[in-house]
């Protein structure tokens, strides 16, 4: 493991640049920063889904994938190291068919909104996508590690799942998409 620190601020950021896992310094807005940035961003907002009313086995899912995210921060962080494997992907995806098979089939465009988990679920899935287009800008720029993206595409999925999952648990209902309903009269 690497240094813990000790002291809070280093003052070595204060001109612009910070130090990636390998000691190497870089720009604070490389592609490589802002993937890993947006890594963490998503994995606070798992962090508020988990922090309301959700049934177990949502937590236990939901805590895996905080895991998870943390291990892809990681390697998004050391130039060369690899921690995503395809059992991640993999598992995620087994996740998703569960989930999704308890499900009535999927109608109608479902918009972002419904009870707090809901919401925050569905702004999971915004910042996961936001993390993997990241993911795709690096991988112009440097040779990464493609688990990440299926990972991260995968996850978004399983947000939306979740999500679908989360709105029955909290309200009995989806908010649906009504074509032409803000061209109706008042």
């Amino acid at each position: 493991m690497g240094k813990r620190l000790s002291k809070i601020y280093t003052r070595t950021g204060d001109e612009g640049t910070t130090g990636l896992g390998d000691g190497s310094r870089v720009d604070k807005n490389h592609p490589r920063v802002v993937a890993y940035g947006t890594t963490d961003e998503l994995n606070s907002v798992v962090g508020m889904v988990l922090a309301e009313s959700l049934p177990e086995n949502l937590k236990e899912i939901l805590i895996r994938i905080q895991h998870d995210l943390f291990d892809l921060g990681g390697e998004l962080c050391v130039p060369g190291w690899t921690a995503i494997t395809p059992a991640y992907t993999e598992r995620l995806e087994t996740t998703l068919d569960a989930l999704n098979e308890a499900l009535p089939p999927l109608e109608d465009f479902i918009l972002p909104g419904g009870g707090r988990a809901t919401s925050a679920c569905h702004l999971a899935r915004t910042i996961c996508r936001r993390a993997e287009r990241e993911v795709w800008t690096l991988k112009e720029a440097e040779d990464i590690n493609l688990e990440v993206a299926r990972y991260l595409n995968r996850l978004s999925d399983l947000f939306f799942v979740i999500a679908r999952v989360l709105a029955r648990h909290e309200n009995g209902e989806e908010v649906i998409w009504k074509k032409g309903y803000s061209q109706q009269s008042q």
